[in-house]
């Protein structure tokens, strides 16, 4: 028991978990909301319009001056991307409490960095090969439809060696990085896991259920007086 100015401490619940094994549940959690990418590419392929194009010489322009279907990809990932990011943060910290803290913001938002790169190449390759042999097929002047793709997000490569993400690619990891940081800001107990309030007792099903039988009363003395009979 801890002590601080003459008073307990108010103890977690559930006993802290070995640093080691507290890294391998966040890469886990990694992994986890990394693969769950894969879906949300597919969500966004199936929302995100996609825009009409003109084959020319050289490759495809867009069919109207300005279209708006590449905005509405953008739209929509972004959208996607930031209620996952939250969705995430916060299963994160109801299913993993005992690696709350930067563990868990760790996990957070690195897995959803990585759902963000896997949703993004799964969902703009969703119709990409098939429209890039009808690009080769067809004659100049033939109306296709590209699939959608992020204008306003993406990775920039620094010295040709660095990946420099940027734009909406960062929204689900900016989303999962401030809903953790709010929990954890909100949070009751210094741990941000539940404690036990100093002094309080501890009740357990069994022995809450099923009262304590009533102790026996003891003998009388030898030679006490035997109480009156009414």
């Amino acid at each position: 028991m801890e002590y601080a100015a003459g008073y307990p401490l108010a103890q977690p619940v559930e006993p802290d978990l070995p640093r080691g094994r507290a890294v391998r549940l966040a890469l886990l959690a990694v992994l986890a909301a990394t693969v769950l990418g894969v879906p949300l590419g597919l969500l966004w392929a199936a929302l995100a319009p996609d825009t009409p194009v003109v084959k020319v010489t050289d490759g495809a322009i867009y069919a109207e001056p300005q279209p708006e279907q590449p905005i509405a990809a953008d739209g929509w990932f972004s959208l996607l991307g930031l209620g996952f990011g939250v969705l995430v943060a916060l299963a994160l910290w109801f299913l993993l409490r005992r690696v709350r803290g930067p563990v868990g913001l760790f996990a957070a938002v690195f897995g959803t960095f990585g759902a963000a790169l896997v949703a993004w190449q799964v969902g703009r390759r969703m119709g990409l090969a098939g429209y890039e042999r009808l690009l080769e097929s067809a004659p100049v002047g033939q109306a296709l439809s590209k699939p959608a793709d992020l204008r306003a997000g993406g990775i920039d490569w620094a010295f040709g060696v660095l990946p420099l993400p940027h734009g909406n690619l960062l929204l689900p990891a900016f989303g999962a990085a401030v809903t953790y940081t709010l929990l954890a800001g909100w949070s009751r107990w210094p741990s941000l896991r539940p404690e036990r309030e100093p002094g309080a007792v501890e009740f357990s099903w069994g022995s809450a259920g099923t009262p304590a039988p009533p102790a026996a009363p003891e003998p009388p003395a030898p030679g006490a007086a035997a109480p009156p009979h009414g």
